[in-house]
C-alpha cells in the first residue's frame, strides 16, 4: 500500500546533473529547479553533516570558517563525492516535491559520453540512495540534442557541442544513434581557471572562482570587438594587500585562447571520424551549440571560423540538456533504445 501511495504521490523527474549547475525538470512541467551543485557541509568535531545546498551553499564559496567547507561534489561531469553527492540529490527530491515523506520518484539522469560504467553506476546508485523507485541514464549530447529539437532521429546528421561546467561534450548523431561523440573535461571551469591564471601571470592579482565566472560573463570573448574593460578586484600578490585593476576583452580572449584551441580541436577530430554522408549533411546543417558555455560573446564565430561550418547557439542553451532530458522522460517510448540503466 506504501509503494502505491508513493508512486501516486511522487512525479518522474528528468535531472541534468552537472558539474557547475543541477536542474530538474517535473514531468509535464518543465524545468522547476535550477541551483548551482554546491554543498556547504560543517565538521563539528570530526562529525560532517550538510548545511545548506544550491544557492544558499554557493554563497558561501571561498568566504567559510575552517569548520565549514563549501564544495562541489562532481568533478568533470562524474561523482567525486559520493556521501554529499547523494545529500544533494536528496535534497533537490524533497525540494521539487515539497514534502519530505513519500517522494520516490522514478529518474531519468543525463551523463558525460566519457563516463566509464563504473562512473556511471555511481551516479545510479547516488539516486537510489537519495529515494528514486528506479534511475535511468542518457547521454548528455543526445539529451541537448532533443532539448535543441534536432532532428535527430532521421536519417540526416546532426552535431551538437554541449559545454558545460566540467566537460565540453561534442557528438554527431543519425537514425537516433550517435555515430561518433567525444567528451573533453575542458569547459566551463576551465575556461575560469584559465582566467585566474591569466590575471595571476599578467597583473599579479590573485582572484577566486566567483570573481572568474564574473569577468567570463562580464566581458569575456571568443573574438575581441570592442575595448570594454571591466573593473577586478582581488588580492596583490607582491604585496598581499586587496588590489583594483581593469581588464579588457582582448585580456579575456588570450587568457581563454588556449581552451577553445582544445574545443575547435575535438570539433574537427569528430569531423574527421564522421562518415562523408553525414558530412555532407553538416555543410548544410551545421553544428549547434548548447550549455552555459555557448554564452560566451562570440563562441559561435571563433567555431564557425576555424570549422568553415555554420554554427547555431540553441534558445535558452543553459536549459538545453535539462528541456531534452524531460522530453525524453515525457515520451519514454519514443526514445527507450536511447535510455540506460547500470
Amino acid at each position: 500500500m506504501l509503494d502505491k501511495l508513493s508512486k501516486i504521490w511522487s512525479q518522474d523527474m528528468a535531472i541534468d546533473l552537472g558539474t557547475a549547475n543541477t536542474l530538474v525538470v517535473l514531468k509535464g512541467q518543465g524545468v522547476v529547479l535550477n541551483e548551482p551543485s554546491v554543498v556547504a557541509v560543517v565538521d563539528n568535531k570530526g562529525k560532517k553533516s550538510v548545511l545548506a545546498v544550491g544557492d544558499e551553499a554557493k554563497t558561501m564559496l571561498g568566504r567559510t570558517p575552517g569548520n565549514i567547507s563549501a564544495i562541489r561534489p562532481l568533478r568533470d561531469g562524474v561523482i567525486a563525492d559520493f556521501i554529499v553527492t547523494e545529500e544533494m540529490i536528496k535534497y533537490f527530491i524533497k525540494k521539487v516535491h515539497k514534502r519530505s515523506t513519500f517522494a520516490n520518484p522514478r529518474i531519468l539522469i543525463c551523463v558525460p559520453t566519457g563516463s566509464t560504467p563504473v562512473e556511471r553506476k555511481a551516479i545510479q546508485d547516488s539516486a537510489l540512495a537519495a529515494g528514486a523507485r528506479r534511475v535511468q541514464l542518457i547521454e548528455e549530447p543526445i539529451a541537448a540534442a532533443i532539448g535543441a529539437g534536432l532532428p535527430i532521429s532521421e536519417a540526416t546528421g546532426s552535431m551538437v557541442v554541449d559545454i558545460g561546467g566540467g566537460t565540453t561534450e561534442i557528438a554527431v548523431m543519425s537514425l537516433g544513434g550517435v555515430v561518433y561523440s567525444k567528451s573533453l573535461r575542458v569547459a566551463g571551469d576551465a575556461m575560469d581557471k584559465a582566467l585566474a591564471d591569466y590575471m595571476r601571470k599578467e597583473y599579479n592579482l590573485m582572484i577566486g572562482d566567483s570573481t572568474s565566472e564574473k569577468i567570463k560573463k562580464e566581458v569575456g570573448t571568443a573574438i575581441p570587438v570592442n575595448n570594454n574593460t571591466y573593473p577586478v578586484k582581488g588580492r596583490d600578490l607582491r604585496s598581499g594587500t586587496p588590489k583594483e585593476v581593469s581588464i579588457t576583452e582582448e585580456d579575456t580572449a588570450e587568457a581563454l585562447n588556449g581552451i577553445l584551441k582544445e574545443m575547435i580541436n575535438g570539433i574537427k577530430d569528430a569531423l574527421e571520424n564522421t562518415p562523408p554522408e553525414l558530412s555532407a549533411d553538416l555543410v548544410d546543417m551545421g553544428l549547434t551549440l548548447t550549455g552555459g558555455g555557448a554564452l560566451l560573446k562570440n563562441i559561435d564565430k571563433r567555431f564557425s571560423k576555424e570549422t568553415g561550418l555554420p554554427v547555431h547557439i540553441a534558445d535558452d542553451p543553459l536549459a538545453c540538456v535539462a528541456v531534452g532530458t524531460g522530453k525524453a522522460l515525457d515520451q519514454e517510448e519514443i526514445f527507450s533504445a536511447m535510455l540506460s540503466e547500470y
